[in-house]
């Protein structure tokens, strides 16, 4: 099929470039001229295991190609995806600004029938907003074209996106158009080698509300599990001992139950809100999800907090090595990265820092931590300890799982560890020496 997929971000690229893998003729199309002449050179704008060679593989073969010029490709266009951000607003509420420009733009341009498909995260109700636009844009040209509008939500994760989008666990298709349903299923079909049963169809309302209540349902059960580790905490548990005896439960599972300094990224906190808002703005208060909210605010602090009861309020004179910035492994996301918070927290008490990751160390200098003073970044782990007086473990990428305990020891001025990701065996770490905190126990 010929693809036009709107916005190279995340979602679009991924999406694009993996549909292109497939054997479809993708365009990708963005308002940003610089970004598009760097995709063209092979300079791809995010991190993501396995998406620059998938990009430069596509662009070499002619299946994928990147333009500013939208109106040059709708003509040869079979399906449309609006992929443009959808930032959290003041209130909470998703900003579909982005959205309803691109409906406009497309029904400005579109010059045939034409299938659109909001791949974008919105609110329910979003795909009734687009079609409005699209409508009143083709009025405006006294046009009567007819087109479809599909919800198609992304379940991707950061760091294994590509998997995830060609072997994946699910497709979600809302779309009152039979034919328009019947194409979808067909763009989708390849992606599935022995069971269509995971390509779900249904009305666009539910499809726009299943992204939602998916990334919300995650959410809590970290929340849910940050809280259990606050109370082992106090009554003289082990969460660690806790999350093995509820998780062997086939009901409840491991996935997401792993103790830790809160979620963050570009999904869970803006969906966690823009739910709650859309409880409220239909006169619902969902408390269940409020809560989720506030534990994850407040648990992004806990690693923080242990570090000032063991060091005092004014930790003038103190450095700490944070090993870890981005909200995950495999990624260099730092949106509402728990780091953030607990990394402005210590400096504001008089700390200094010196932090390593293996990807995330340019989006904090230039962005995330860019006005935050006494913030040193290293080339790598170790040159991070030197002469600090404890490290914080913050994101648990792989470098980080198996380190040399004695250099770890040798560099720091005292063998404290805080474990803000319960990464290693309390068990071990006191037996090598060390003074060592994590979360969910004492």
């Amino acid at each position: 099929m010929n693809l036009t997929v709107i916005g190279t971000g995340y979602v679009g690229l991924v999406s694009g470039t993996c549909f292109a893998e497939m054997g479809n003729k993708v365009h990708c199309i963005d308002i940003d001229q610089q970004k598009i002449d760097r995709l063209k050179n092979g300079i791809i704008p995010i991190y993501e295991p396995g998406l620059e060679a998938m990009v430069k593989r596509n662009v070499e073969n002619n299946s994928l190609h990147f333009s500013t010029d939208l109106a040059a490709q709708l003509p040869t266009t079979d399906v449309a995806f609006i992929a443009v951000g959808t930032p959290m607003g003041e209130d909470g509420a998703a900003d579909l600004q982005y959205v309803l420009q691109v409906a406009k733009s497309i029904g400005t341009h579109m010059t045939k029938p034409l299938i659109i498909v909001d791949k974008s995260t919105v609110p329910v109700g979003t795909a009734d907003k687009v079609r409005n636009a699209i409508h009143e844009a083709l009025d405006l040209r006294g046009e009567n074209l007819s087109f479809s509008v599909v919800s198609n939500p992304e379940f991707l994760k950061e760091g294994d996106a590509i998997a995830d989008f060609m072997k994946p666990d699910r497709v979600v298709i809302g779309a009152e158009d039979p034919e328009a349903c019947d194409v979808m299923r067909k763009l989708y079909i390849p992606f599935f080698r022995s069971s269509m049963d995971r390509l779900i169809t249904m009305d666009v309302r539910s499809a726009e509300m299943t992204k939602y209540v998916a990334n919300a349902m995650l959410a809590t059960k970290i929340s849910f599990m940050n809280e259990v580790a606050n109370i082992c905490e106090l009554v003289g548990a082990d969460v660690n001992k806790v999350r093995i005896g509820i998780g062997s439960d086939s009901r409840i599972g491991y996935s997401f139950i792993y103790p830790g300094s809160g979620y963050g990224g570009s999904c869970f906190p803006k969906d966690v809100k823009a739910l709650k808002k859309t409880a409220l703005e239909n006169g619902y208060d969902a408390r269940l999800i409020g809560a989720v909210e506030a534990v994850n605010e407040s648990q992004k602090m806990v690693i923080a907090k242990k570090v000032v009861t063991r060091f005092g309020e004014d930790l003038s004179g103190k450095t700490f090595a944070v090993w870890g910035l981005a909200f995950k492994p495999e990624t260099d996301d730092m949106r509402e990265a728990p780091a953030i918070y607990i990394i402005k927290d210590l400096v504001k008490r008089g700390a200094k820092i010196q932090a390593f990751d293996p990807k995330a160390m340019e989006e904090a200098q230039h962005f995330y931590l860019k006005d935050t003073p006494n913030v040193k970044y290293t080339s790598n782990k170790y040159e991070a300890l030197e002469n600090a007086h404890a490290m914080i473990l913050l994101t648990e990428w792989k470098t980080f799982r198996a380190p040399d305990f004695d250099a770890i020891k040798t560099a720091l001025q005292d063998p404290i560890v805080f474990d803000g990701r319960n990464q290693y065996s309390d068990i071990e770490m006191q037996k090598r020496g060390f003074e060592y905190y994590q979360i969910g126990k004492k």
